[in-house]
């Protein structure tokens, strides 16, 4: 999602340099120029407003449904630490039985392990209850979350090959409209480097 966002502040920011461009006043003097900046920043727009809309789309098919898949987690937490305290009692009440159980049976010790004995059944029937739950639905969860997190995961791909398809296109579109043909990048190159060195050679540039 991050890197959706960070695609739609550059194209913010392409924008407001198109848009400055625009308002300069050798757009005015020079109508080719104006042309070429107008191609920019029509594509510039084109890009933004299709950035909005993957980042909309990114938000609905993959950043939500992950943050409802992990308000699950809570609920899973609490249910093991319940788990978790039933097996404390658990084991403390059957303790006590086990003590009672290694003494001489004397009516007051049948008595108390008796009693134990009685405070232990709904104490442990609870345990096994809990534990029976997690065993039976913890790996059903476990194993559903490849079916879950799939549509997901195919929407952030297919976004990701829509967005470079539309920007081989936008910017397809913007390079015919401005660019000189026939010539290659290192042609361009040399072609800024003589208009550069033309601006240097100027009085009113001061040297280094």
């Amino acid at each position: 999602m991050e890197h959706f966002k960070s695609r739609r502040t550059m194209s913010k920011s392409a924008v407001k340099i198109s848009s400055d461009l625009l308002s300069n006043p050798l757009c005015e003097q020079e109508p080719s120029f104006l042309e070429m900046v107008t191609a920019f920043d029509t594509a510039m727009k084109r890009m933004d407003a299709f950035n909005q809309e993957k980042v909309n789309q990114i938000q609905k098919t993959v950043i939500e449904p992950l943050k409802k898949f992990s308000s699950v987690f809570p609920s899973l937490n609490m249910a093991v630490k319940r788990r978790e305290q039933a097996l404390q009692d658990y084991k403390r009440l059957q303790s006590k039985v086990e003590k009672y159980e290694e003494k001489e049976r004397t009516g007051p010790v049948l008595a108390k392990l008796h009693q134990a004995r009685e405070e232990l059944r709904p104490v442990k029937e609870d345990f096994e209850a809990k534990n029976k739950q997690l065993l039976e639905e913890m790996p059903k969860f476990y194993s559903s979350r490849i079916d879950y997190f799939k549509p997901s995961f195919e929407s952030l791909v297919r976004a990701q090959v829509v967005y470079y398809t539309e920007m081989h296109k936008i910017f397809g579109d913007l390079s015919a409209q401005i660019d000189q043909p026939g010539l290659s990048d290192e042609q361009r190159e040399r072609e800024n480097e003589a208009k550069l060195s033309e601006l240097r050679a100027l009085s009113i540039v001061a040297d280094d």
